[in-house]
């Protein structure tokens, strides 16, 4: 006898879908339903809208459900779903109206929730229950807000002509751990004068104004650390300004500035006289050479008879 293809439910097509469905209840009954959240930590910038993912494979019957969406930290009620609608009257204040369930996609198995103006002690940890008559699940998902802080030195740096070198701070602070920041550029700021740029991972000295070429290095093991300050060598007159360290990462730039101030000749070194007189101390100086020499200050001025 031939089945004819107007009953769709003798389609082996149509047969094999309800074979699944009942398979699947079945396997729920025995080992209940799992709730899957996100792979990691959820970045987003300070203002912005996050998704919180939750959700279940197996469809639920929304008559018996209950979604519950809590703080780990304090337990605060952050959303509420149950008997079919949700419950934003039992929010927590600072979630009214800015956390929001996908009510539409409930019935599939969707309990994600969606979180506006994200502010700062939005940061932390949030779980994800859920509940029917038979059985209950959770995950649990971590928000983390965008971050990209650079410092540099609260005070002045003071430097001397000649002196060996000089360190201008700048330190990262950022979710966007050091290896991925892709660019740090030093500049002084009048006339943007490139002083050296960090990319890719690598220093690129080639980059940096001939005043300061072969002068300028990245302390390069304490990068790991996010310190990203800058070794001046053989400090001039002429570097005397300030200078910018701007970070570049992730879509956010942030920078800060240092001043370096010149002071002049080093005060470890002085100026010195050499005489030269005659070896007959009774007569007039023949002849008196004066020189300007640069000498420690634990020498004393030379005398030199001939």
């Amino acid at each position: 006898m031939i089945v004819p293809s107007r009953f769709p439910f003798f389609n082996a097509y149509y047969l094999l879908i309800y074979l699944f469905e009942r398979i699947n209840q079945f396997v729920c009954f025995l080992i209940g339903f799992i709730v899957h959240g996100p792979s990691g930590p959820l970045f987003a910038p300070l203002g912005s809208s996050v998704v919180l993912l939750c959700y279940v494979d197996e469809l639920l019957l929304i008559e018996d459900l209950e979604v519950q969406w809590r703080r780990t930290d304090s337990y605060t009620m952050v959303h509420l779903f149950l008997d079919g609608e949700s419950r934003p009257e039992v929010q927590q204040q600072d979630y009214h109206d800015r956390a929001h369930f996908f009510t539409d996609q409930i019935q599939h198995g969707n309990f994600s929730l969606r979180l506006d103006n994200l502010r700062a002690e939005d940061e932390g940890e949030y779980i994800c229950k859920v509940y029917t008559q038979k059985d209950s699940g959770e995950t649990v998902v971590q928000i983390k807000h965008e971050r990209l802080i650079v410092s540099g030195s609260d005070r002045s740096v003071s430097a001397y002509d000649g002196e060996d070198d000089v360190t201008l701070n700048c330190s990262v602070d950022s979710h966007i751990t050091p290896e991925h920041i892709e660019e740090v550029l030093w500049i002084r700021t009048d006339g943007d004068i490139p002083v050296l740029l960090y990319q890719n991972n690598k220093t690129l000295p080639d980059t940096s104004d001939e005043q300061y070429r072969d002068r300028v290095e990245l302390f390069t093991a304490e990068i790991p650390k996010g310190n990203f300050s800058l070794r001046l060598k053989s400090v001039r007159t002429e570097d005397k300004g300030v200078y910018m360290c701007h970070v570049f990462a992730g879509g956010l730039s942030a920078n800060a500035t240092v001043v370096l101030e010149q002071l002049g000749e080093s005060t470890n070194k002085t100026n010195s006289k050499l005489c030269l007189f005659p070896l007959n101390l009774n007569e007039q100086p023949c002849w008196q050479w004066q020189f300007l020499l640069t000498l420690p200050t634990n020498h004393l001025n030379i005398l030199l008879l001939t």
